[in-house]
């Protein structure tokens, strides 16, 4: 009867399910503590998709038949899109240039059209265009319609400047503008000469202001020493000018001559190096009548 008793109640055991533990196994409390942790969830977020796409792509890349055939397409793409009517630039245009001035450009730059406008460095063309004497300022842009547009400022002429055999036009801040043939091509304009005059163009524009009174008499301006001013005239005379106060030197010439016609006499020389004691030399005229006119009289 015993035996009986405890079959039954191993039978009763084995039938009644297990009790499952609800305590977690230790990998499971690991991982869920990990998951915890914020820069865990943000490299399962964005981290490991980047690791898996990088992953792909140096596989993909490791291959250099893989790598070369992707560059020809791309080239390809890029030709097609770069050789596209619409991006082609087909003609020059020079604004605000003279004929010469603009024939210049065009053979610096010697672009054979058509061409693309990706091809075309507009930074480098401008510092291109703005490297002959006669351009002080450019501007370079592409125009609708395929048109390559150059705005130009000329720089303007002021002085002729002798420099040893050659004529050279400069500007006012003595920048070369061009080469001259001849004198006379630029009548209009004030000649100056000697080493350094390039230098002082502003004082020298303002002597040629101030000598308006004899400007048909006026040959041009010498730098003595690179330091002073001769003013030429005709008849082989010459304006001595200080140092400094140059200009109001010459205004108190011009006072004489208004004054005395001291210009109109037979001088050599008008001495204002020194304002305060000026110096006349005597032509050879007027020396030889003086000499004659003395020996008459003893």
């Amino acid at each position: 009867m015993r035996q009986m008793i405890q079959f039954r109640s191993k039978r009763a055991k084995a039938a009644r399910p297990e009790r499952r533990d609800p305590a977690p196994s230790r990998l499971s409390y690991k991982l869920n503590r990990m998951m915890l942790r914020p820069w865990v969830r943000r490299f399962l977020r964005h981290g490991l998709p980047v690791l898996i796409v990088v992953s792909g792509v140096v596989f993909w890349a490791s291959d250099q038949g893989r790598r070369d055939d992707a560059m020809d397409r791309l080239a390809e793409v890029r030709r097609q899109i770069e050789e596209r009517p619409e991006f082609m630039v087909r003609l020059m245009s020079v604004e605000d240039a003279t004929p010469s001035v603009a024939s210049d450009i065009r053979e610096v730059l010697s672009i054979d059209f058509p061409v693309s406008s990706f091809d075309l460095d507009l930074s480098g063309l401008q510092e291109a265009v703005e490297t002959l004497d006669a351009v002080a300022e450019a501007s370079v842009r592409i125009r609708s319609g395929g048109v390559l547009e150059i705005e130009v400022e000329e720089r303007v002429p002021s002085v002729i400047w002798r420099d040893e055999d050659a004529l050279v036009l400069l500007d006012m801040t003595g920048h070369p503008v061009a080469t001259l043939e001849a004198r006379t091509t630029r009548s209009d304009l004030p000649l100056i000469a000697g080493v350094g005059a390039d230098i002082a163009v502003a004082e020298a524009l303002e002597l040629f202001e101030a000598a308006e009174p004899i400007r048909d008499r006026l040959r041009g301006f010498l730098r003595v020493s690179e330091r002073r001013w001769d003013v030429v005239l005709d008849r082989d005379q010459r304006i001595m000018l200080p140092e400094g106060a140059a200009i109001t030197a010459l205004e108190k010439v011009m006072a004489l001559d208004r004054a005395q016609n001291l210009l109109e006499r037979d001088l050599s020389v008008v001495d204002f190096r020194n304002p305060g004691r000026p110096v006349l030399r005597l032509g050879q005229g007027a020396v030889d009548l003086l000499f004659d006119t003395g020996f008459q009289s003893e």
